[in-house]
């Protein structure tokens, strides 16, 4: 289902310098980007909207050899060991704490209710 929003694309300077610094030769023309950003954003809900900008970020950077790289072993041993000193420590929030709070949480949202986020 389409999603028609009420604004159409902003042309601000702002938004005409970006296209002209970003697009590479032998590519779309700045008329042309402009007219398929303007279709997806009649076309596209505002979550459809962010997955596809996080697809396009990753998929740009693996082009440009930027793309997250996995974790050693050693990195995942040591990060475990880390978080096993934490809690060994009685740093953090016990497991059954969270999950109580999550519980709270979810039971607000269900009733229509907004939370208001504590400061970490």
């Amino acid at each position: 289902m389409a999603h028609k929003n009420k604004k159409s694309f902003p042309r601000s300077e702002i938004n005409r310098n970006f296209a002209a610094e970003t697009i590479q030769p032998n590519t779309m023309s700045e008329a042309t980007l402009t007219s398929l950003l303007e279709y997806l954003y009649g076309a596209l809900t505002p979550s459809n909207q962010r997955w596809l900008a996080a697809h396009l970020v990753e998929h740009a950077n693996v082009e440009e050899g930027e793309a997250l790289k996995p974790y050693t072993m050693k990195e995942v041993n040591a990060m475990l060991d880390e978080a096993e000193a934490e809690i060994a420590a009685g740093v953090g929030t016990p497991h059954e704490d969270v999950m109580r709070e999550w519980d709270e949480e979810i039971a607000c949202l269900e009733k229509g209710e907004l939370i208001m986020a504590e400061a970490v």
